[in-house]
């Protein structure tokens, strides 16, 4: 008999985390499971690799081909070079003989990304969507290891932002889940919704044939919300989404989008309106909204530069450019389809209203059904 091995010292609440996310991907005895991490993140990686020898199953780790040095270097050489990107087989090859995923957030700096150019980093993502796409049709969670960086990001010390992460993914998500069925109940059955804050953001949209998810421990880890799919020409109205949307290290605030027929006809921002311009110009599908999204986890109660949180917070709702995911589409209904999926977020706490067909169902942030 060998020798038990003594376990890698670590925070416990790291162990926690990797069995939550191994959980959120049934992990089981034979898959093969991609981690997809940056370096900062190691000892959640451990933690996975641990939880994965306990199940018998086969991890590999990569890097992350979003965020950190190694991209950053790598867009700027081929956009120096003018690269065309493509489609590549082999990473294709990967995802494709995947069982299950799990892609962890983690920088050692957030503003890695922010000279890298616009338009290149929206052809590198346009190439890399069928790889994107083919992962969403596995089993597979997205989730976040807290680092000094992400903390300073949220204006937070190192201890205070790591109690904020795991309070906010290692909860009670039973609890959660049946708190959010409420508004499923309420959603699931909708033929339209309405989202009206102050003077500044009035939209109408159909969600007719769609189906509303309640969004616990799954695919998102913190999750807390319930989220649907408009259909893509339905949308009418005007939004000013006014928390800030924070991506590839760049801020953009007071992002403003006008829709007629489905499709994003106007656009400002305050700040960074051309990185905002360059979203929507990735292909036709980022002009429409592919998610309209309801948060509902009422222990993330602060705003941290992280839509992965940020967008479940139980007065805000979010809309989304780009991507429909294919769970939240009826039978016969259309699928929006783009290479982006970038939420925005519009603070729901004050004169504003949720309406589903014609009834409010959460006023000032509080839900009819909540006490």
């Amino acid at each position: 008999m060998p020798t038990p091995a003594e376990p890698v010292a670590m925070d416990p609440r790291i162990r926690e985390h990797a069995r939550i996310l191994a959980d959120a991907v049934d992990l089981a005895a034979g898959d093969n499971l991609v981690i997809k991490s940056e370096p900062v993140a190691e000892d959640l990686v451990v933690a996975l690799y641990e939880v994965a020898g306990d199940r018998g199953a086969h991890p590999i780790h990569i890097t992350t081909n979003r965020s950190g040095r190694a991209i950053r270097a790598y867009l700027r050489a081929a956009g120096q070079s003018d690269m065309e990107f493509e489609t590549p087989p082999h990473e294709g090859d990967l995802v494709e003989a995947a069982d299950c995923h799990v892609v962890i957030r983690a920088h050692d700096n957030v503003t890695e990304m922010v000279d890298v150019d616009d338009e290149v980093n929206a052809d590198y993502e346009s190439a890399h969507a069928p790889i994107l796409n083919e992962r969403l049709t596995d089993r597979w969670t997205l989730t976040q290891h807290p680092t000094p960086a992400d903390a300073q990001l949220a204006e937070l010390s190192t201890e205070a932002y790591q109690n904020f992460v795991y309070d906010a993914i290692n909860k009670d998500w039973d609890a959660q889940r049946e708190f959010q069925e409420h508004m499923v109940e309420l959603l699931d059955p909708a033929e339209e919704v309405r989202i009206v804050s102050g003077d500044t953001t009035d939209v109408t949209m159909s969600v007719a044939g769609n189906h509303a998810i309640n969004d616990t421990n799954k695919h998102n880890l913190p999750g807390g919300e319930v989220f649907t799919a408009p259909v893509p020409d339905s949308v009418e109205g005007e939004v000013l989404f006014d928390k800030p949307v924070y991506r590839r290290g760049k801020e953009v605030t007071g992002a403003r989008l006008v829709f007629e027929d489905g499709e994003v006809i106007d656009y400002s921002a305050e700040k960074n309106e051309s990185f905002l311009g360059s979203i929507l110009d990735t292909d036709p599908g980022a002009r429409r909204l592919g998610e309209l999204g309801i948060g509902m986890n009422r222990d993330i109660d602060r705003f941290t530069y992280n839509m992965l949180f940020d967008e479940k917070m139980g007065d805000t709702v979010h809309m989304a450019v780009g991507r429909a995911y294919e769970a939240n589409v009826g039978e016969g209904n259309e699928q929006n389809q783009s290479a982006q999926h970038v939420d925005m977020i519009v603070d729901m706490s004050e004169d504003s209203r949720i309406e589903v067909d014609g009834e409010i169902v959460q006023r000032n942030g509080t839900f009819r059904f909540e006490d």
